[in-house]
Parts: C-alpha cells; structure tokens; sequence
C-alpha cells in the first residue's frame, strides 16, 4: 500500500494556517493579553499534541526568566530560571529556535524545573519571542505525546511562527498599558493642577499684594500665598520645594496649607517659621527642603516684617528708581530640627517689594545666557510704571519669552510676587 506524502503534507499545512487564523484572531479582538496567551498556548499544546506549552518573559532587566502562562500538569507559573540557564537561556543566547529530542543527552538541560515540579521532560521545543533585535522570552513546549516522542520540523516552524506572532501580540499590550496608564497620569496631573491653581490666592487689589506663577511642568514645586488678618495686616509668602514634579508638588500644596493655617493664629513670622520647618524636618522625605520668604505686611504704616528661610533675595525698588538687596537670611526649612528665623522690617513706604524664586534668574535671554539677578533688575525697571495689578504677569512673560518661543519649555518653575507701598 502506498501512501501519498503529499497529501499529509498538504493536510498539515492547511492546520498549520487553521491555528495561525485562531491564533491571530484571538490576539486582535481582546485586550486581555494574559487570558488570551493562555488560550493560545492550550491552543498549541493541543495542535503539536504535547504534554504542555510554557510562555518565559525576562525580567530583571534580563537577567531572570519567569513563566507567566502554562498549559500543562503541574503548573509551573510563576517559576524563575537565570536567563543564561537551561535549553531556555540557549534558545535567547543563539536567537533561534532550539529542537532537542532527548533532553538527557544535552548538555543544557536544566533539571531544576522537573525536580521542583514533578514532571518528567523527555524532549523539548523552544523558540525565542522577539520583535526585530528585541527578545523578550521564549515560548516552550515539551513531551511530544506521538508514538515516536520526537518533534519535527513542521512543529519547529510552526511554533518559531507564533512565537513571533505572539512577542508582535505582547509588545503591542505593553504598548497599549503604556498609553492608557499615560493617558490616566494626564488627567491625575490636570486634576493635581486645578487643586495647586486653587491653592493660590485669587486676585484681590484691595490688598495690594499679588502673584504669579507659571509652572514648567503641569504641576509645581513654587508656590505663594496671602490673605488678610482681622486687623487688616496682610500675611504673604512665597517659596519654592526643592526639586520637581509630582513630589514637590505635594510638598509645595503641604507648606502652604500649612502655612496659611498657622498664619491665622501665629502672627509672629519667626513662630510660624519655626513651626513649620519642625513639620517639614519631620515629614519630608529624601533630603527635600523649602526655601521660603514670607512675613506680614501693615498697610497702615507702610511697613513689612520679613523672615528669609534660605530663600532669593527679595528686591526693594524706590521712587527714585533705586533698588536694595533684602540680605538678611535663614537656613531654608526642613534641613535642620530647631532653627532660630530672624526677623526684619522693610520699609515699603513708596516703594516696591519683589520676591521671586530662581526660576525667574535662571530663565534665558537668549541661548544659554541666563538673566541673572542684574537682568531681574533690569526688568523690575523697565516695567516699574505699569500698574501693580498687572506688572508681574507681564515681567513673568517677558523673561520666559525666549525659552517658550525657541525651546517650548522652561526649565524650572517662576514664581514672583510683589507687595507694593505706593
């Protein structure tokens, strides 16, 4: 009897393409990459009829493999192997697809698995998940269960084949995790913005205290504040957290509630400075500070009481155009358990008080040269006869020009405030 070759093979491949349909339409009607490869691997270990199918990821920056799906008696998810190790860590070191049909004459062989697992491996097929030059694991199938026990080339191609498929399948749900988990970090950072933007203080001309910030990032480490006392002195301040991002943002909406709270009660500036590097000395994590100016203003007798803790010094412009240096400073807040902040009294009587973080000195004028306190001044100067209400915001967007123009970012945040005597 004679029996057609070709029509075997011709039946083999038309399941071959049968699998690679099911499989393909599975990777692309569900986001569920985890229940979707445990489906495919029951898939392949029943078309290659193998005793199980294992799917290793890298982890560790390469270093470790663990199994993250397996079809198969006794489970073995979640083992980890060194990604050197084994017929699994030669199938990633030699990119290519491994067929060894009697594991106990290669020299590879990692018998640990079956030690720990109970099982017995007799024959093994591996083929590397890549994408282009980038291997991720490998996808494994053991124990031929045919009376000849050995694997051939149709299963080696084949599962060479959904190895591919399914490294392209996993690489796009890693890509699709990434764009929702960045698309929930946008709206979790406008939220935390809208709560800083509601932190400032709204414009109130009547006190004669404003300020403004713009933010590098969506959210900042800079903040101000002021409010009125009962008596009709006015509390303000304004401070920067070291560092960026979301941790100084929280840092920065926890000085100033704090210190808004404080303020409402303590009307001693070094008191409530005290208090509040104690709090930030105590709760503040991985070396951060706060750099703060702040103090009260009478609008009575023109006069400020200030405390400096670590902060830019404050600029004090005259009617004649003349401008002084406030160089009267304290440690910055949260460095030191117990620190003494000294107090000192501005005289603003016709005069300009400008307080201001280092954003607003370190901004360019143009490529790599940065304004400086000399272009501070300079500026402070050039826009000392535009009403106070608006004289920040137009100095603030006059020295960020350059950098949001030629670059579209700032560096660090600006913040400026001004308590005018006039």
């Amino acid at each position: 009897m004679t029996i057609d070759t070709t029509e075997i093979r011709d039946d083999k491949s038309f399941e071959q393409l049968e699998l690679l349909q099911k499989v393909l339409q599975e990777f692309s009607t569900t986001l569920d990459i985890d229940t979707t490869l445990q489906h495919v691997t029951s898939l392949v270990k029943q078309y290659l009829d193998a005793e199980g199918v294992s799917l290793f990821l890298l982890e560790n920056e390469g270093r470790e493999f663990v199994c993250k799906v397996c079809s198969s008696a006794p489970d073995i998810t979640g083992i980890r192997l060194s990604s050197d190790e084994g017929i699994v860590g030669r199938t990633l070191r030699e990119d290519k697809t491994q067929m060894v049909r009697d594991v106990a004459n290669d020299p590879d062989f990692y018998s640990g698995v079956d030690e720990s697992s109970g099982m017995t491996t007799r024959s093994i097929l591996c083929a590397p998940l890549k994408l282009k030059d980038n291997r991720i694991g490998v996808l494994e199938a053991i124990n031929k269960k045919s009376d000849s026990g050995l694997f051939d080339e149709h299963d080696r191609n084949l599962l060479t084949i959904l190895a591919n498929t399914s490294a392209m399948a996993i690489h796009n749900s890693r890509m699709a995790e990434d764009l929702v988990f960045q698309e929930r970090t946008r709206r979790e950072l406008e939220l935390a913005r809208d709560i800083q933007a509601a932190l400032l203080p709204a414009h109130n001309d009547a006190y004669t205290v404003y300020g403004y910030n713009i933010p590098a990032r969506m959210v900042s480490g800079d903040f101000y504040d002021h409010f009125q006392l009962d008596d009709g002195r006015i509390y303000f301040s304004l401070g920067d957290v070291s560092g960026k991002g979301i941790t100084a943002s929280l840092l920065m909406a926890k000085t100033s509630s704090i210190f808004r709270c404080l303020g409402k009660r303590i009307q001693s500036p070094s008191e409530l400075m005290s208090l509040l590097n104690k709090e930030i000395y105590a709760t503040a994590t991985h070396g951060m500070f706060v750099t703060m100016a702040a103090g009260i203003y009478d609008p009575v007798n023109k006069q400020a009481v200030m405390v400096n803790a670590g902060h830019q010094p404050p600029l004090l412009r005259n009617d004649n155009g003349e401008i002084s240096v406030m160089e009267e400073a304290s440690p910055p807040l949260g460095i030191l358990p117990e620190v003494s902040f000294n107090e000192y009294t501005v005289d603003l009587n016709n005069s300009d008080l400008y307080i201001f973080t280092d954003g607003l000195t370190e901004c360019w004028v143009q490529r790599e040269q940065q304004l400086g306190e000399e272009g501070v001044v300079e500026m402070i100067n050039r826009f000392a006869d535009i009403k106070a209400s608006d004289r920040l915001q137009d100095i603030v967007r006059s020295v960020t020009h350059w950098k949001r123009v030629y670059t579209e970012y700032l560096f660090d945040d600006v913040t400026m405030m001004l308590v005018s005597g006039r």
